[in-house]
């Protein structure tokens, strides 16, 4: 995971006496007058604890640890809760006195039983729950562990398996007649006949974690208490629907998920070792009770009627340990452990080749289920997040992921770090050339990356006809690199919006004959800058036109609702123009009949101009790139280089700075700095070129009240004009 992945762990100082002394008293069933009485001390010393307006002494401490059945030093550190009183168990949820069923969770027939799935609909969650006031990438790790033996034993005592044993035998009884039911069949079998469990963990580090409450609106809720909820920030979230966390128990032949969340903001005066557990079963009937089918491991909650309904508890590091979620730090995210986790498309369809790939080591027939789970995940994170693992420029990574995968605490396959330059290496070196201004007009060498900016004009929300303003993506196009870049198809379109993660993967059609393989990347929304005209807007609009798989744009009943039947056809423009413009950019030039037999060359080639003679006037510099930023202030800072045509004399231009509007003259804005870089000098705002220049490049910034309307509303043009810039 990369050095930060081996910070200490800090030593941990304790929730304030008053919560944790009122929710041990809870949890023990105590009122402060029973506890008082017991200390023989009055109420009111007992009450100022509670309020924070005192703390006991010393000795006192030792009183209080006898009242609560638990040792001193855990009164005096409070870094957990006592054992006292309330064991964690598992809670049911009853049958409905309505005498209704429900034989799964419909959410999670959304998604196959799929690991690549599940890395997809995990690590876009990650992705949307990254801090992002540190500006550090959020980490994410995969663990495949199987478990055999005596670690397989232990396990299963630690999460009160013989508890949960007689819910398992009623629903396998009926598995005949539920689809869910033959799943959790076959994963109860698989345990017991192999002897072994397969575990799969997913840790994110600088996430936000489970923050909120157990029951009211928060994060915590949305994904361990409700179905079809989402919480997501800003309109660049990847998901919409709140049904990728049902991938978690979808993945599980169990249906159980154990979960350890570090919390970003405390909850109850703690942030660390948040554990709770949930098992998704269908209908089912026990000793002759009703079960309606969902299932929580947790505290018993007091305040609930007959203390019955689980809630997270504050767990120590042991029980953690037992647990299998321990985090690598104390930084915040959330630890998913998939109990018995299955992935039925990597034992489909394979040859006795792909088996034969696993190796010869000792131990590789048991593993052989985790080694395969373990590439299909690297394949899935590169395809999907190769844009989000890259940086460049100014631009920082948003995401690092790697893979792992264990035997009984053991390193099975040693743990890999995702890289987009080898699993997308055409791609990564297109975004990484964007990120660093590197991008060309035009493919004329091997390994140029050609950018063009394409139009997605924006519909009016509500129905409206007309058009809100039209949002500039920005397309790359660079050559294909050997067999590796091939996966997944070449001569793609990869679609990304803010979050980067890969969304639509489309194949150019109607190439010219001869196009060179080549792969391309298309930035819309803030992945197209946050200061693109409309970026908001169109992330919006996009994140309306995709399914609960994220995998599309097209039409939805959001997108209808929200705008209107013909929404889509907007998206259709867009994949048109971009469709458009990669044909034009990796067309390759006509040639002549004596040509025919010449190698086709390699790199991806344009048309080219023959020589100029030397004119026997003068020359004009022509603007030939162009780098625009905007500044604290709201300037447009810009940076320019100039081509000069072959010639004596070289006509003095003026740099004349708009903006683009679309419909009218262009506002002119003015100059509150000019500078000569190089091959040029500057004056009273006019470029002059020494006799014999090629190239130029000076720098200006406009001056901020000359501008009409916001910066950060409007695009810029700047043009070169012969004379005074009229």
């Amino acid at each position: 995971m990369g050095p930060r992945g081996k910070s200490r762990r800090r030593v941990e100082t304790g929730e304030e006496f008053g919560p944790w002394l009122a929710r041990q008293l809870k949890l023990a069933g105590k009122t402060q007058a029973e506890l008082a009485d017991e200390l023989n001390l009055t109420r009111a010393a007992v009450s100022a604890w509670i309020t924070g307006r005192s703390t006991p002494r010393p000795t006192v401490m030792t009183d209080i640890a006898k009242a609560l059945g638990t040792d001193v030093g855990t009164v005096h550190t409070r870094t957990t809760d006592t054992q006292a009183g309330l064991p964690v168990t598992w809670y049911h949820r009853p049958g409905y006195s309505d005498g209704g069923r429900d034989l799964g969770n419909a959410a999670a027939f959304a998604f196959d039983a799929d690991v690549q799935v599940l890395a997809r609909e995990t690590c876009q969650n990650s992705l949307d729950e990254r801090l992002t006031e540190n500006g550090r990438p959020v980490r994410v790790r995969y663990t495949l562990h199987e478990l055999t033996g005596e670690a397989l034993d232990a396990f299963r005592e630690v999460i009160l398996w013989n508890d949960l044993f007689p819910h398992y035998s009623a629903v396998s009884e009926a598995a005949g007649n539920q689809k869910v039911g033959r799943v959790v069949d076959a994963g109860v079998r698989d345990m017991y006949e192999k002897g072994r469990l397969v575990l799969l963990r997913v840790d994110d580090y600088n996430a936000s974690g489970l923050i909120g409450d157990d029951y009211a609106d928060g994060k915590f809720a949305a994904v361990v208490r409700r179905q079809l909820e989402s919480l997501k920030s800003g309109p660049s979230a990847g998901g919409s629907y709140g049904l990728g966390k049902a991938t978690l128990w979808a993945t599980s032949a169990l249906g159980l998920v154990l979960i350890n969340s570090t919390l970003s903001v405390p909850h109850e005066g703690r942030t660390e070792r948040r554990v709770i557990g949930r098992l998704e079963l269908p209908w089912r009937e026990v000793d002759g009770e009703p079960w309606a089918g969902p299932a929580w491991f947790g505290r018993p909650d007091p305040d609930s009627p007959g203390a019955m309904v689980a809630r997270s508890w504050w767990a120590d590091e042991e029980t953690v340990a037992r647990l299998h979620l321990t985090r690598e730090s104390d930084e915040p995210g959330t630890s998913f452990l998939i109990v018995g986790a299955h992935d039925v498309a990597s034992l489909e369809g394979k040859s006795d080749a792909d088996d034969e790939s696993v190796g010869d080591e000792e131990g590789d027939e048991d593993t052989r289920d985790i080694r395969k789970m373990h590439g299909r995940l690297v394949e899935a994170l590169g395809r999907d997040f190769w844009a989000a693992m890259t940086g460049g420029g100014s631009r920082l990574p948003l995401l690092e992921v790697s893979v792992r995968a264990l035997r009984n605490g053991k390193e099975v396959v040693p743990e890999k770090q995702v890289d987009p330059f080898a699993e997308q290496p055409a791609r990564t070196r297109a975004l990484k050339a964007h990120y660093e201004g590197t991008t060309v007009d035009r493919l004329t060498e091997a390994g140029q990356v050609a950018a063009r900016s394409v139009p997605l004009k924006l519909p009016l929300s509500g129905g409206t006809h007309g058009t809100l303003g039209t949002h500039q993506a920005v397309l790359l196009v660079t050559e294909a690199e050997g067999d590796r870049d091939g996966v997944g198809g070449k001569n793609q379109v990869h679609s990304l919006r803010g979050n980067r993660m890969t969304v639509k993967r489309t194949v150019v059609p109607r190439l010219p004959p001869g196009t060179n393989p080549f792969q391309a990347v298309l930035l819309v929304g803030e992945a197209a800058g946050e200061a693109a005209p409309f970026a908001k807007e169109a992330e919006e609009f996009l994140r309306a036109a995709e399914p609960p798989e994220h995998d599309r744009w097209g039409q939805t009943e959001e997108l209808t609702l929200r705008w209107s039947p013909s929404a889509y056809r907007r998206i259709n423009a867009l994949t048109a123009e971009v469709n458009s413009a990669v044909r034009e950019l990796v067309g390759r030039p006509k040639r002549s009949s004596r040509d025919g037999g010449e190698a086709v060359r390699k790199a991806l080639t344009v048309r080219t101009r023959p020589k100029a003679k030397a004119p026997a006037g003068p020359v004009v510099p022509v603007l030939d790139k162009l780098d625009a930023t905007v500044g604290d202030d709201g300037e447009w800072r810009i940076t320019a280089e100039v081509s000069i045509p072959r010639g004596d004399e070289i006509v003095p231009m003026v740099p004349v700075a708009q903006l683009d509007v679309r419909t009218g003259g262009r506002p002119k804005l003015d100059w509150a700095e000019l500078v000569a870089v190089e091959g040029c000098e500057v004056e009273d705002g006019t470029l002059r070129f020494p006799p014999g220049t090629r190239r130029a490049k000076f720098q200006g910034s406009t001056d901020v009240t000359s501008h009409p309307v916001k910066t950060t509303l409007t695009r810029l043009v700047v043009e070169l004009r012969a004379g005074k810039g009229e």
